[in-house]
């Protein structure tokens, strides 16, 4: 039986859509088809699959078993849990060849999606495509596969552990550190994994609600952090943590409630890591601070700017054995002594090795980073059809000038006052740009110039899109 999925929800990195709109259980069951039946015909048969507290999640999971075990595939269900647990299910044990967390991410309540791993790498692009066209001519293999549900969270929380083993308990003893899980999924495993570490912490939130009750469970908002931010501040902490709905983005704050962004965490632990394994290269999307790029190579490592979008980071990971990367979204990628994948829970745990290594708090490492003046990601909105011909049309006027043009993703023009950006969103109708300078007078030139090159493509920096 054919099927054919509303044309929003098959997105470039993941399936995502509102539940009862655009989304709902044959969907799942139709991806369940089509992903079975591509990892069978590839070799493979054996898919771990877990999802995140939203309400909707336990329904998906059903639906998606049945599909993926009417194709011949065997299941592995693991439950509730964050995103990178499913990730730690599917790449810690050899004989799984796939993994799908049933997730919604940072996006409100009443949605929900799909991220996708195949044969141990991301499972995106024109893949995800592959299930829609599938699906709508029901080129489905069938069979009978089986289904085992497993306990993996304590096993994951050992793992995470793990990343604290070469650093003496006496030197993390004095630590005290506030957590925020937004009632998101990673919550169980933080009340677990804070039971394990040395010194003092307090949790926020960690009860799994699918309504978000308390605030919503996107880090790189600051207002979301608020409630971590009085938290450290009332008991004079010495940083704080906080992750998205499903766990694989981080966001921090320091003892003096500043926010540590993904650029400036990525820099903590670059410099920590460069300290281990020198001359390594380091990946960070085209959002990223030049500071960041600038220490990297300071500290005698190779820095390399990529796409934005956390499927085609990590494949570029894998494919020059980078051993960090990260986006200025809070995703950060660790493949020197973890799997390459992003894990929020594991970023923290990085965290605290770098600044015991490196003999610094995380207030003094955050002091310690260039003063630069920019911009929030800004994004508004334009048509579907207007937005990669618009960022073209940049690109052709910028040859031919003296302008220093990077097009790795979009276009980043770096002058003598910083950088500006432009690129179209590859999950959205909507063009983000960003600015960073030295100076107030630098940042405003910069946004005259995207504002004019904007102009001359009849659009506009008018309302702001949201995510």
């Amino acid at each position: 039986m054919p099927h054919k999925f509303h044309p929003t929800v098959l997105r470039e990195y993941d399936i995502r859509g509102v539940i009862g709109e655009t989304l709902g259980p044959d969907d799942a069951r139709a991806i369940g088809r089509s992903f079975g039946t591509l990892l069978r015909r590839a070799g493979g048969k054996l898919v771990a699959v877990g999802y995140d507290g939203r309400v909707s999640s336990p329904i998906l999971e059903h639906a998606l078993v049945e599909g993926l075990t009417a194709s011949g595939c065997d299941v592995r269900r693991i439950g509730l849990g964050p995103t990178p647990m499913l990730y730690y299910a599917e790449a810690s044990a050899e004989e799984v060849d796939g993994g799908i967390q049933i997730t919604g991410s940072h996006n409100p309540a009443n949605y929900n999606g799909f991220k996708m791993v195949f044969q141990g790498r991301p499972f995106f692009g024109d893949q995800i495509q592959t299930i829609g066209r599938m699906a709508a001519k029901g080129d489905w293999d069938g069979g009978t596969g089986s289904i085992e549900s497993i306990e993996v969270l304590h096993e994951y929380v050992d793992r995470l552990v793990e990343g604290l083993k070469d650093i003496p308990t006496e030197r993390l003893a004095g630590l005290r550190i506030g957590w925020d899980a937004g009632n998101g999924a990673a919550g169980p495993a933080l009340d677990l994994l804070v039971d394990r570490l040395p010194g003092e912490h307090f949790t926020l939130y960690t009860e799994v609600d699918g309504s978000f009750p308390n605030h919503h469970p996107d880090p790189t908002v600051p207002e979301n952090l608020e409630d971590l931010r009085k938290l450290v501040a009332d008991k004079k902490l010495d940083f704080g943590i906080a992750f998205d709905g499903d766990g694989d983005r981080i966001g921090a704050i320091d003892g003096e409630g500043r926010v540590i962004w993904g650029d400036q965490l990525l820099m903590i632990y670059a410099e920590d890591l460069l300290k281990r394994l020198p001359g390594s290269t380091i990946i960070a999307d085209v959002k990223a601070s030049r500071a960041l790029f600038d220490r990297v190579a300071e500290l005698g490592g190779k820095p390399l700017m990529w796409k934005t979008g956390h499927s085609l980071i990590k494949s570029k990971m894998k494919e020059i054995h980078a051993p960090l990367a990260g986006e200025m979204s809070g995703h950060i990628f660790f493949a020197d002594e973890y799997y390459g994948y992003d894990d929020a829970l594991y970023g923290a745990i990085r965290l605290i090795a770098a600044s015991a290594r490196l003999g610094k708090s995380v207030t003094q490492l955050r002091s310690d980073m260039p003063q630069m003046l920019n911009t929030p990601e800004m994004r508004f909105q334009v048509d579907e059809s207007r937005k990669f011909a618009a960022i073209e049309e940049v690109k052709q006027r910028l040859q031919g000038t003296d302008a220093q043009v990077n097009d790795t993703d979009g276009v980043r023009v770096t002058t003598p006052d910083g950088w500006w950006l432009l690129r179209a969103s590859n999950t959205q109708d909507v063009l983000v740009a960003r600015a960073e300078s030295y100076t107030q007078e630098g940042l405003d030139r910069l946004l005259a110039q995207i504002d004019s090159q904007l102009e001359a493509s009849g659009l506009e920096r008018g309302p702001q899109a949201g995510h």
